[in-house]
């Protein structure tokens, strides 16, 4: 498949990063150092120029392209690109778009704006940012086969009641698998798929799959002092600020949320009513104090600057908040925020890019979730009468599959079945996976 990537930032740096190994990748961007070096760091073809411009695209090989993805940081410029390219090319058009308001005029008509799909960064942020608040010990939750099935991804504690047992002991959940490991820290992070003999360290982060109350069990075990979220204060009034606190309303929840200008405070009281707005600076602390910051059980840091976000979590930690969630612009921030006391980073970019990334693999597969900026996939396949797993067990069907697979979970007709080695796979079965970075090629093939 070739690729052609306008828009060479982080986005559109790591689409390219975790596309140009199994397809050929031409990056488009009007900033020829940036192209150059991308060069040098991944096999793909550069091109420097303007990606709305028709004769830029032709000198990428549009008409010879399969998708083009437009990733730049403007809206505008993203939406003429795909139209662009539409104009001398049947590729399929993925545009990102930071505002909501795009998405919601192209959900009206299908192809507006000369794109087949699109990804809205503020929305898909707020989406993230509440999917972990859903499950507050989650670093990471994906769900599969419409809900029947959940992934989540741990870090364990110190102190955790599962630290430094063996996975046969930890496993005491009847549709829960542990698929992975994911130990040591950066480039020297290696993936351990756990035996029954594996011992699960403090500082590990465990990735399992099961069903979604199994889930929340493992949960509470692993972080018996986090219980069911009630009460969620979101600090910040932005765009993601706004859907997050929509998407928590939407699901049950009554969250407050925090904003200092009366102009935007006022609006969004308009927009939430399921929401108290307040009309502060979070950073204030007589005024948490006030509102009993100390009680809340997440804080969601959501301003349009990564350092209040970083004062206003840690702050909230200081006076008592179980968890606090930042969203977090620079990609490079993640690590140090989650190092000095935040205990979710979600950066709306690496979120961006493994959405993209995913649709573009899930024209081969049901569903995907990538794990740790591309270190591993989590994949649904609807089995078929080629797979290896097609009329035989899962013991018997490992042997032909690659290292770093591993089966989570299987639905049928829309029920869970517990996979165990003796399962025998049917045609027709959708099969949840955790699959290696090295192995997905092979395993794909083979599944």
């Amino acid at each position: 498949m070739y690729v052609v990537i306008v828009g060479a930032g982080e986005v559109g740096s790591a689409i390219a990063d975790s596309l140009a190994g199994s397809h050929d990748v031409a990056v488009v961007d009007i900033d020829g150092d940036r192209v150059e070096e991308l060069m040098y760091d991944i096999d793909v073809l550069g091109v420097t120029g303007d990606g709305a411009e028709l004769e830029t695209l032709r000198e990428a090989g549009i008409a010879d392209a399969d998708i083009l993805i437009a990733s730049t940081n403007d809206d505008e410029t993203n939406l003429v690109t795909c139209g662009t390219a539409l104009t001398i090319s049947d590729a399929f058009t993925i545009s990102r778009v930071k505002e909501a308001k795009f998405l919601r005029t192209w959900e009206r008509s299908a192809g507006a704006f000369g794109v087949n799909h699109m990804v809205a960064t503020n929305l898909l942020t707020a989406e993230t940012v509440t999917r972990v608040v859903g499950l507050p010990a989650a670093q990471d939750v994906e769900t599969f086969s419409d809900g029947v099935v959940q992934m989540a991804e741990f870090e364990i504690r110190t102190g955790s009641p599962v630290a430094d047992q063996t996975v046969a002991t930890a496993d005491r959940y009847e549709s829960l698998t542990f698929a992975a490991i994911l130990r040591g820290d950066g480039d020297a992070e290696e993936v351990v798929i756990p035996r029954g003999d594996t011992t699960i360290r403090a500082g590990d982060e465990v990735v399992v799959i099961g069903s979604p109350e199994s889930v929340r069990s493992f949960a509470a075990d692993i972080a018996p002092e986090v219980n069911g979220v009630k009460n969620v204060v979101v600090v910040g009034g932005s765009d993601v600020g706004y859907h997050t606190a929509r998407l928590l309303q939407d699901r049950g929840l009554k969250p407050r949320l925090v904003e200092q200008d009366p102009v935007r405070a006022r609006e969004l009281a308009e927009e939430l009513d399921g929401t108290t707005v307040l009309e502060s600076d979070a950073t204030d602390r007589e005024f948490l104090e006030r509102e009993r910051i100390g009680d809340v059980d997440v804080v969601v840091a959501a301003l349009d600057n990564d350092e209040k976000n970083l004062l206003a979590c840690l702050l909230a930690k200081r006076l008592g908040a179980d968890r606090a969630v930042a969203v977090v612009d620079t990609g490079e921030y993640v690590p140090l925020f989650e190092a000095v006391g935040v205990d979710v980073a979600v950066n709306p970019r690496e979120a961006t890019a493994e959405e993209i990334t995913r649709f573009t693999r899930e024209r081969q597969a049901e569903n995907v979730a990538i794990i740790e900026s591309d270190r591993a996939e989590v994949l649904e396949i609807e089995v078929g009468d080629d797979s290896v797993l097609a009329g035989r067990p899962i013991r018997e069907a490992v042997a032909d599959l690659p290292d770093g697979v591993v089966v989570g979970a299987i639905t049928r007709d829309g029920e869970l079945v517990i996979p165990r080695g003796d399962t025998v796979v049917e045609v027709g079965d959708h099969v949840v996976v955790f699959v290696g970075r090295e192995s997905l090629d092979a395993a794909t093939a083979a599944l």
